[in-house]
């Protein structure tokens, strides 16, 4: 694969994964869509066809990455460590078009719904979470936030969902030169779709630092009304938790297989 094909690979197929993942979680959450209030479960398939959808139309070029725990997994398992970067530049780029897509698709959604007055979050308490960053009400269309806010728990929980998600993709998703398979894809997203039913509830299950942190650099930039903060205190757990998982699945996956 050449850095050109990894590039454009990963930019396009982390962009349709950020473009169905966010756009299931717009469609049940913003009150004038017609899934309002689907519920969790539409959610986590919605997220588990969203990676398959990312992984089929990446996979030729790039190998489908699509997240930088699979690529920093897939490198420790003796992948190209030079590649890298160009894995991580790519995906965080695609998610962050991914996120600006789902802002296009559901812009008058997002208007409607931050203009009601009963979607808007009351003014921060004064202190040190009162200068902007306070969770905003739309903010979880484009990351992750925790239910019960605990770092130490929800750094663990993101941990152990990675493990889970690196394993399967080392065991299951990818052939002798690393690259996913078609059937390794679709067994990857039931994974996905598995991890989102058992362990999504405490953090939202982001599993993946360019989903989270693209995003989030996204919704800080866009021109909502009300939106509020963009969480910028808990960014770094999403990022930390999916890359320690992703080193110590690699670890087992070495140790034990």
């Amino acid at each position: 694969m050449s850095s050109s094909d990894i590039f454009f690979g990963e930019v396009i197929g982390t962009a349709v994964l950020i473009l169905l993942g966010g756009g299931v979680v717009a469609a049940v959450v913003l009150k004038k869509s017609k899934a309002f209030g689907a519920g969790w479960v539409a959610i986590t398939f919605g997220w588990g066809f969203a990676v398959l959808s990312g992984v089929y139309i990446s996979g030729e070029l790039s190998g489908a990455h699509i997240n930088p725990a699979v690529t920093l997994g897939l490198a420790l398992s003796g992948g190209d460590w030079s590649d890298v970067p160009i894995y991580w530049i790519g995906q965080l780029i695609g998610a962050m078009i991914g996120a600006v897509l789902v802002w296009l698709a559901y812009y008058g959604h997002f208007r409607a719904h931050l203009e009601d007055p009963g979607s808007v979050s009351p003014p921060p308490e004064p202190g040190p979470r009162s200068r902007g960053s306070r969770p905003g009400p739309v903010l979880g269309v484009f990351s992750t936030g925790p239910e019960i806010r605990n770092p130490v728990q929800n750094l663990a929980t993101e941990t152990i969902a990675t493990i889970v998600l690196v394993l399967a993709v080392l065991r299951l998703g990818v052939n002798d030169d690393l690259r996913v398979t078609g059937m390794g894809g679709l067994l990857v997203a039931l994974v996905v779709v598995g991890i989102g039913l058992s362990l999504g509830g405490p953090t939202g299950y982001a599993i993946n630092p360019a989903r989270d942190l693209g995003p989030r650099i996204v919704h800080s930039l866009l021109p909502l009304p009300n939106k509020g903060g963009s969480d910028w205190g808990y960014a770094w757990v999403p990022i930390v938790g999916p890359l320690l998982g992703a080193a110590i699945a690699a670890g087992i996956s070495e140790l034990a297989f």
